[in-house]
């Protein structure tokens, strides 16, 4: 863990960032929907963060717009640097965490359909890191965008720690917070698993083999 950033840094010890927003693809590279706003008539957002997004950000895509999930896109939310670059991100120094976006239809799938998946995909437990990715950057993070998710997201960690508490994990680290600046990443990162970029890259995520108890997680057949 040395030279990693295991704490969280301040604004006053932040990088002071840039005014220039990253540039963002005009679409999805596997979805081919639009990956910036504006997004169509009655979606919402969701925020997640789960460690390295590359895999995180294809689990979402892979439920499919037939199921609900309109696109997906990588940034950074959650810190205090404007328009961070992503070795600025990497450092530790910006406080932001590797995050995803996913746009999904309500209509189709909920959000606390998003949450299972959220929960069972990664280990929530390990507080700035994720596996072998250590930092501030891979923290575990649900950033909401209104109270019905805040109750929605609180909900379902309560209940998620009692199966984990039952099957031996620790305590829950995710941080749930108001959904506040999303920095969209740079194009590379974005669907950095697909087929037609890196679809043997590394993921570098994965759960912990429980079962949330909310939801009902839909997947592409």
């Amino acid at each position: 863990m040395f030279g990693k950033q295991m704490s969280m840094v301040t604004p006053e010890q932040a990088l002071p960032g840039r005014d220039t927003p990253m540039p963002v693809p005009e679409r999805h590279e596997v979805l081919g929907t639009p990956l910036a706003p504006p997004y169509p008539e009655g979606s919402e957002i969701a925020d997640f963060g789960m460690g390295c997004f590359w895999g995180v950000e294809r689990g979402f895509w892979e439920i499919g717009a037939g199921n609900g999930v309109i696109t997906t896109a990588v940034g950074y939310a959650g810190g205090y640097t404007p328009n961070p670059a992503y070795e600025e991100v990497c450092s530790g120094r910006t406080g932001h965490t590797e995050a995803v976006r996913v746009v999904f239809d309500p209509r189709t799938i909920s959000y606390t359909d998003l949450l299972k998946v959220f929960w069972e995909g990664h280990d929530p437990t390990q507080g700035m890191r994720q596996g072998n990715d250590i930092g501030t950057q891979y923290r575990s993070a649900i950033f909401y965008h209104d109270e019905a998710q805040k109750a929605a997201a609180e909900s379902s960690r309560d209940a998620f720690q009692q199966v984990l508490s039952a099957a031996g994990h620790g305590a829950v680290t995710t941080e749930i917070a108001p959904a506040g600046p999303f920095y969209f990443a740079e194009d590379y990162h974005q669907q950095y698993l697909s087929d037609a970029k890196n679809p043997n890259g590394y993921c570098g995520v994965g759960g912990t083999g429980a079962t949330c108890p909310v939801g009902v997680a839909r997947t592409a057949g």
